[in-house]
């Protein structure tokens, strides 16, 4: 029944689709051949915007991006000067967090995660804005209460102070709810060839050795609203079957495993590996077949068939570094906080020193 439930849903998305637009942004002091003052842009998990403190400039990263002066014909100045303003905030922000942490240390890192989504079929937005200071959350604004949330006693003080700042709040409440959606909207206007556009991936058969579980595994699909499952006899399997998570590939597709346990002594030509993608009305079914299956049990017959398998492991083990190096603050008690940041170049940005 639950897969059932989750088809379903996954079929409604292929025409209501939640996107997102996220900032961050990274001031550091006493790190070395790194800029003191980082901010980078995304618009469905797609880096479209860059700034930092050497060049001084606020560029697309996107080609489709530059249709922005189209609509805001100062909107990289004013960035690039938002940011240079932002920077300065940063660098009292992190002496402040030193004292009341009582750090003589040189080396510190401030960040701050600000964005929204959005439903474009029911046009709900969601909001958040939320600070952190080497590596713990700092303080974040809580919408529904209007209010500051601060998990850390050494930021109360600020919490008290920022609750008292009225404009500031009205600030806050009007950027996440109004003017982010409304560039949120546009951005995804000037990007829908390459946000909206659909992918559907290679699957291949893996197994490791002949006791081994068989993994159907599907690469190269975009976007990331997507279901793989095993049936039986034209039956979804429940039993036996583990569902990995969806991870990025280094092109900004997409890639997931579906294990399937079974002996020897059954009838594999019963079974069979389906995957289905949002905005795609066809599905794709491989057959379980022996002779198809990739494996690297011959080893004296090395071929490239395990690379599937190599490239899914050390997507995995960035993602898992990813997710212990990389500060993405979320709301406590958030229904649905913000996704981790997938894009490898912008791991990089976010972590100087990592």
């Amino acid at each position: 029944m639950s897969k059932v439930i989750f088809l379903l849903c996954l079929c409604h998305a292929a025409s209501a689709v939640t996107h997102s637009m996220k900032y961050f942004v990274t001031g550091s002091t006493g790190v070395p051949n790194f800029p003191e003052f980082v901010a980078v842009g995304l618009v469905d998990e797609v880096q479209m915007y860059h700034y930092d403190s050497n060049t001084r400039r606020a560029e697309p990263k996107q080609d489709w991006m530059n249709k922005v002066t189209e609509d805001y014909p100062q909107f990289w100045e004013g960035e690039a000067e938002k940011c240079m303003g932002h920077q300065q905030d940063f660098k009292v922000g992190i002496e402040d967090a030193k004292q009341r942490f009582n750090q003589t240390g040189d080396v510190n890192i401030f960040q701050w995660m600000v964005g929204c989504e959005w439903d474009d079929e029911t046009d709900e937005v969601k909001g958040y804005d939320q600070y952190g200071y080497d590596g713990e959350d700092w303080i974040s604004f809580d919408l529904k209460t209007e209010t500051w949330v601060a998990p850390k006693q050494q930021a109360v003080f600020t919490k008290h102070k920022w609750d008292n700042d009225k404009a500031l709040i009205a600030w806050s409440k009007h950027y996440l709810t109004q003017r982010c959606p409304d560039y949120l909207k546009n951005f995804v206007n000037y990007g829908s060839s390459v946000l909206l556009r659909t992918e559907l991936p290679s699957v291949s058969l893996l197994q490791k050795t002949p006791s081994s579980p068989v993994s159907c595994h599907a690469t190269g699909f975009y976007p990331d609203i997507a279901a793989l499952f095993w049936r039986k006899d034209g039956e979804d399997l429940h039993e036996d079957v583990d569902l990995g998570e969806i991870l990025p590939n280094h092109d900004g597709t997409f890639q997931m495993s579906a294990d399937l346990k079974l002996s020897s002594a059954e009838d594999w030509r019963r079974y069979d590996c389906v995957f289905q993608l949002s905005g795609v009305k066809d599905h794709l079914v491989t057959k379980l077949d022996k002779a198809v299956i990739r494996t690297n049990r011959e080893k004296e017959k090395p071929t490239d068939m395990t690379v599937p398998i190599i490239a899914a492991v050390v997507v995995l083990a960035l993602v898992l570094i990813a997710v212990v190096g990389v500060v993405i603050y979320k709301k406590r008690n958030a229904k649905r906080p913000p996704s981790p940041v997938n894009n490898a170049e912008v791991l990089e940005e976010l972590n100087p020193g990592s």
